[in-house]
């Protein structure tokens, strides 16, 4: 390490990751190769929220670029919970779709995860709060790209509005990411897909697939014993997506926020 200082960061649940000086260190598997290329394709394509690769350390670890600002960790910084700080995340997300459409996988590309049929585009996989970087008002980066993929359109969107809008968390939700009463969840969804360019109505049919892929996947794989799958089944995330798969229905429903989008 030539007497480098090596800081833990905070937030991540998959793997350590460290901050040394303005680089970050990430094991790498064996989807590593595949989310350089996107991320090497990013920079060509001059989108300039996600990290730069720098190469491997001597211990074999990813090298990426450090981008300086601060992760929203619930309770959210006031930023996440403003009609701004939406605006932000819709826009920066259609931005990523758009430098996405040109991407070409390497040949025989692997991801984290088995991509779902109808994947038409590229996701960073992981679209919630605790991943984006803020400068005050301003989001300035997005990180943790170990589960992007192929995904069918709006996937990260979804992801996003489940996310940041939120729509889990029930009666409490409010209280978790930092609100002092319940949000407006239905001018919240607008304000994030009109910053997008979306039908809000179709960006909840995504994320119900998205919901029900991601429920699968952690009971299939946690089953094979596969690293972080394990973590979240033992965690209660397949009783909590079931929570949350209804929540979605019953806030869609014609006495919930959602209803007649």
């Amino acid at each position: 390490m030539n007497g480098e200082v090596e800081h833990v960061m905070t937030g991540g649940v998959v793997n350590e990751v460290v901050r040394v000086g303005n680089t970050v260190r990430r094991s790498t598997g064996p989807w590593t190769p595949s989310v350089h290329a996107l991320l090497r394709h990013l920079e060509s394509v001059g989108f300039p929220y996600s990290p730069r690769v720098l190469g491997f350390d001597d211990q074999g670890r990813e090298v990426l670029t450090y981008i300086e600002g601060e992760p929203a960790l619930r309770p959210w910084p006031s930023v996440m919970r403003s009609d701004g700080g939406l605006r932000e995340m819709g826009r920066i997300l259609r931005e990523l779709t758009q430098a996405v459409e040109d991407f070409v996988p390497p040949a025989d590309p692997v991801w984290r995860t088995e991509p779902v049929s109808g994947s038409t585009s590229m996701r960073h996989g992981d679209v919630g709060p605790w991943n984006t970087i803020w400068k005050g008002d301003r989001l300035v980066g997005l990180v943790d790209w170990d589960f992007a993929e192929p995904a069918p359109p709006l996937w990260d969107l979804a992801q996003a509005a489940w996310y940041g809008v939120p729509i889990f968390g029930g009666e409490n939700r409010h209280r978790e990411c930092g609100f002092d009463t319940e949000p407006d969840l239905r001018h919240r969804l607008k304000v994030l897909c009109g910053a997008y360019g979306a039908d809000a109505e179709t960006v909840l049919d995504a994320l119900r697939d998205l919901q029900a892929v991601e429920q699968e996947r952690v009971v299939s794989l946690s089953a094979q014993g596969i690293h972080p799958f394990t973590v979240f089944a033992a965690r209660g995330d397949v009783e909590d997506l079931d929570a949350e798969a209804a929540e979605l229905a019953a806030l869609r429903g014609p006495d919930g926020p959602f209803g007649g989008l």
